[in-house]
């Protein structure tokens, strides 16, 4: 929504606009369309667009928003679980006084441009394929640096490790709320049981979709309850392993190539 040139964007999951208004008129159309590939028809998406969304908006809140059950070429169904319900009626509520008071910041803004950097900040996006919500579980400091393990869903936990200058910087502490970003490229895929390898983070998981290109596969790999981790791969790869749906695979990400991001 918008009040002459000042843009504002609700946000459910405090990372900009990753929950924000195209987001959840894509939840309003599969909650009423019962299909992704139906709602993504209607607001003139992709279908990978409208499931990479879903799949962002599942691993940004504590519970999922949708339950989606494959379908092949012509889509399977999807309907909100009573979470998504709840956001999107929480949205809806608000919805309507922040147009009022972004009509209000763009008058008290006029001409001030000190403030124009921190908006920049608040709409801050990312590259990162993967931003997965969770609590901090566990910190271990050191002299330099220290390790920080997030909860992001049941059973599951991705390890970072941090300069303790960072660490005190965005105040990360055992119960607090914080963002894993992780590049789709620094996660890879392995199969089989009894692995040795000196990533830190070993997250076992099943393939719940790919998509091939010319050169390259994406893979995405449900590791918890709604939570879903991308990687890309070379397509030659994905064919040897045979990373089809329903596949089981861990995937394997350093600590080191794990960022962490708060409000």
């Amino acid at each position: 929504m918008t009040a002459g040139t000042l843009t504002a964007a609700l946000s459910f999951a405090r990372d900009g606009s990753r929950a924000g208004t195209e987001r959840m008129a894509l939840l309003e159309a599969i909650g009423e369309l019962g299909s992704i590939r139906a709602a993504a028809a209607r607001l003139g998406l992709s279908y990978k667009g409208a499931w990479d969304a879903v799949k962002a908006l599942n691993n940004l809140f504590d519970a999922p928003l949708v339950v989606a059950r494959a379908g092949g070429a012509q889509g399977g169904a999807a309907e909100l679980t009573p979470r998504g319900q709840a956001a999107l009626a929480a949205f809806k509520r608000i919805e309507a006084d922040l147009a009022e008071a972004v009509g209000r910041l763009e008058h008290n803004l006029a001409g001030d441009d000190d403030l124009r950097p921190f908006l920049w900040s608040l709409g801050m996006r990312t590259s990162a394929r993967n931003v997965l919500r969770g609590v901090v579980a566990e910190v271990r400091e050191g002299e330099v640096s220290a390790e920080v393990t997030l909860t992001v869903g049941a059973g599951a936990q991705i390890t970072a490790i941090i300069t303790r200058e960072s660490l005190r910087e965005l105040g990360l502490a055992v119960g607090k709320p914080a963002l894993a970003l992780i590049k789709s490229s620094f996660v890879v895929l392995a199969k089989g049981e009894g692995l040795v390898t000196s990533a830190r983070n070993q997250l076992a998981g099943r393939v719940s979709r790919r998509e091939d290109g010319a050169v390259s596969s994406e893979i995405d790999v449900e590791i918890a309850d709604g939570k879903t981790l991308t990687a890309s791969v070379t397509r030659a790869s994905a064919e040897a392993m045979e990373l089809s749906p329903g596949a089981a695979v861990t995937a394997l990400v350093k600590a080191p190539h794990v960022i962490l991001a708060v409000e």
